[in-house]
């Protein structure tokens, strides 16, 4: 993987997500590389070969968060915080050295274990929340969409040791593949060890987009029996499908006092 510097732009950037106005990428592209990424058409890079990071990540870093108030930073809209080169690069970890000698909490999405090795940051924090995102149950499957990602069970036994250390836990179900993504197992796996649950459904916003051609690849490939069923499911958001599964998951969230946040 070719590592390089991005062009210089704003590290602080707003966030369009509900109750955290700021956000942080602490790298340009994402090396996971999740075919269904709503991302990939923003890529600068091709994700497979080169990934980019910030010059003098604190330095600037530090004089954005000045025009500011102590408050929540989420990371991991666009690129995974905890990608493979982290462990070489750690932009992240940087950035969250920053916040807590700025005052700053944090809330981080993301698809690795990696996030362990901060929880000495992350404790020094008011209110910090980490949260996994997964798809599969089937590590074979996984591999055919996601492949380097870690795998679901890391994902979970690494958030059940971040609610045991008192850090707020959260999931993201996402993206419900029809009749692939086992979304029920999904969710009674994440229940006992998470306060809230997101459930998004795969959403294509054009069928020449990267992130379709992807998946309709290995549809066809992998999937060739069922692919006309998904296909018809994921272009129609009133298919009984998604009416059939968003009930199902209503009544295991009132019958459990569950928290989910179905979005399907």
């Amino acid at each position: 993987m070719k590592i390089s510097v991005c062009s210089h732009r704003p590290i602080l950037e707003p966030c369009a997500l509900d109750n955290i106005d700021f956000q942080v990428d602490s790298y340009v592209g994402c090396e996971h590389f999740c075919y269904y990424c709503y991302a990939l058409k923003h890529a600068e890079t091709n994700w497979k070969e080169e990934i980019r990071i910030h010059r003098n990540i604190s330095e600037q870093l530090c004089e954005e968060l000045e025009k500011i108030s102590p408050q929540t930073i989420y990371m991991g809209y666009r690129t995974d915080p905890y990608q493979p080169c982290e462990v070489d690069y750690r932009q992240t970890r940087e950035v969250l050295k920053l916040l807590v000698e700025k005052g700053f909490s944090a809330s981080i999405l993301t698809k690795s274990d990696l996030f362990l090795r901060d929880v000495d940051l992350l404790q020094r924090m008011e209110s910090a929340r980490i949260s996994i995102s997964t798809a599969f149950t089937d590590e074979s499957v996984r591999q055919l969409f996601e492949s380097k990602t870690k795998d679901t069970e890391a994902r979970i036994e690494a958030l059940r040791c971040m609610k045991e250390a008192g850090l707020q836990t959260s999931a993201l179900i996402c993206p419900i593949i029809p009749y692939v993504t086992d979304a029920i197992t999904l969710v009674e796996k994440l229940a006992p060890i998470t306060d809230t649950i997101w459930i998004y459904g795969l959403s294509i916003e054009n069928r020449e987009g990267p992130n379709w051609k992807y998946i309709q690849d290995i549809l066809v490939k992998h999937f060739p029996g069922e692919y006309e069923q998904i296909e018809s499911v994921i272009f129609d958001k009133a298919h009984s499908y998604w009416t059939n599964l968003r009930q199902e998951l209503q009544h295991i969230m009132l019958d459990r006092g569950l928290c989910l946040k179905i979005h399907i």
